[in-house]
């Protein structure tokens, strides 16, 4: 019988099934973070459970640690250390390998798993963070779950699951110059709405996904969350395998005859199929208060609940682009990887941003991902252009009560989300990809990434 990809890995962790239906499924890696890791590891210890398999745990401080470079344990959020200093013993007590504050590999979670190569194919990982479907970009159900989940998940090495529902979203053709894979999920979910995908494990297919580089995959599927789907997943391929060989956690010795085998059967059936024709997308900036708020950046304003219009203060039929921006950031689990760096250092390499930018930065996903920046040079193109460049950690792509941009702050952002107070108390976030930002921070206005073509020299560009 023919098998989606979602199916071949289920089958192969079911461990047993019951009446109603429920699965108990094999959890194969566990990732913390500060901001909730200590608790459940001290919850654990306080009833005399034991971590299962230490070896399949991991913790990074990402959450709460603030990007300001010099950093330590302290932070500007309030109580922030205590998070920090409590993970760190309770980590090193359980035998947890843990990626410290200033660790060389530390990072955003969903960075750094597939840069160490934790995640692979065909393996269940789960984390307390939504944007944990990233990973499914490599084959894996990769999926975020509660804090007293991934006790359940560490102390037995398995989670009770309702078996989810399948969608295949087929991206058919190829993608326009200029257009990236934060267009194809943002013109995904503004087409289907942001609860398309509910309960759904979603499968991205087709010609454009196939030619993505494996950074452009996990920008894809990192916004499945933003779906509703419970998680979003690719199919391996050569590709797949280059990027993870040599990893520090990956095998030496890849099963790549399992691994080319992980992939949806000919005549496999989902619960629903969506066809998209990449050809015809465009570069998509968010308007409103959700990501199904998305137009593409040349369109209007278009009508919508008067709370978000008044919210976000622009009116139905206004042009988009044009809109003057307060604040530009680069950074996030979406758009933070080294790919994503070089293409805005491309179109902000010798130009300046406009005087009306409050605050410019750029977050690194990584410290792998910064010191190589630096090592190419990408972050004096950033800082010669007016960018703040920052340590890597999740700060300011949501707002945690410390650091945060002026109140009532319009930002083009590289993040995921664009709801009500996500980057600060009445901060009005328009999501897009890096490109899109580097532009509008030049622009000083949402601006189309197309109209700034690289520089060849400085006096290319008119005054």
């Amino acid at each position: 019988m023919a098998k989606t990809l979602f199916e071949k890995i289920w089958a192969t962790h079911l461990v047993a099934e019951t009446p109603s239906g429920a699965a108990l499924i094999a959890i194969d890696r566990v990732f913390l973070h500060e901001r909730t890791g200590a608790a459940a590891l001290k919850r654990m210890a306080e009833m005399g459970r034991k971590v299962l398999d230490p070896a399949r745990v991991f913790a990074v401080m990402d959450h709460i640690v603030d990007t300001r470079p010099g950093r330590g344990d302290g932070t500007l959020m309030q109580g922030g250390e205590g998070f920090i200093t409590e993970t760190r013993a309770a980590t090193k007590a359980a035998g947890i390998t843990l990626f410290d504050v200033n660790d060389k590999d530390q990072g955003i979670v969903h960075v750094i798993s597939p840069e160490q190569g934790i995640v692979l194919p065909g393996v269940t990982l789960v984390a307390p963070d939504s944007h944990t479907c990233t990973q499914g970009a490599f084959g894996a159900l990769a999926w975020g779950i509660g804090s007293s989940e991934a006790e359940h998940a560490m102390a037995t090495g398995t989670l009770r699951l309702d078996t989810p529902r399948t969608m295949r979203v087929t991206y058919e053709g190829a993608l326009p110059d200029g257009v990236t894979a934060k267009d194809m999920v943002l013109a995904l979910i503004a087409a289907h709405g942001a609860g398309g995908g509910a309960g759904q494990v979603v499968e991205f297919a087709g010609e454009a996904v196939s030619a993505l580089d494996m950074e452009a995959r996990m920008t894809l599927c990192n916004m499945a969350t933003e779906f509703s789907a419970m998680t979003g997943l690719i199919a391996p391929d050569a590709k797949t395998f280059e990027y993870l060989a040599g990893r520090p956690y990956a095998p030496t010795d890849f099963n790549e005859h399992y691994w080319s085998d992980l992939k949806s059967d000919e005549g496999a059936e989902f619960d629903k199929e969506v066809t998209i024709d990449a050809s015809k997308l465009a570069p998509m900036v968010s308007w409103g208060t959700s990501p199904e708020h998305t137009i593409p950046v040349t369109g209007n304003v278009p009508q919508g609940p008067e709370k978000v219009h008044k919210y976000i203060g622009l009116d139905a039929g206004a042009p988009l682009a044009g809109t003057p921006v307060d604040v530009a950031f680069i950074g996030s689990c979406t758009n933070s990887r080294i790919s994503d760096l070089r293409r805005a250092a491309r179109i902000l390499n010798g130009r300046r941003i406009a005087s009306n930018i409050q605050k410019a930065m750029v977050v690194p996903g990584s410290l792998s991902v910064k010191r190589q920046a630096e090592a190419e040079g990408l972050d004096k193109v950033f800082t010669d252009a007016g960018f703040e460049w920052r340590m890597s950690g999740c700060s300011l792509c949501f707002y945690a009560g410390g650091e945060g941009f002026p109140e009532g702050s319009r930002t083009i952002s590289s993040t995921n989300r664009n709801f009500e107070g996500r980057q600060g108390p009445g901060i009005r976030t328009h999501i897009a990809s890096p490109e899109t930002v580097a532009a509008s921070a030049i622009a000083g206005a949402i601006a189309d990434h197309r109209d700034y073509a690289p520089l060849k020299n400085k006096e290319e560009e008119p005054a």
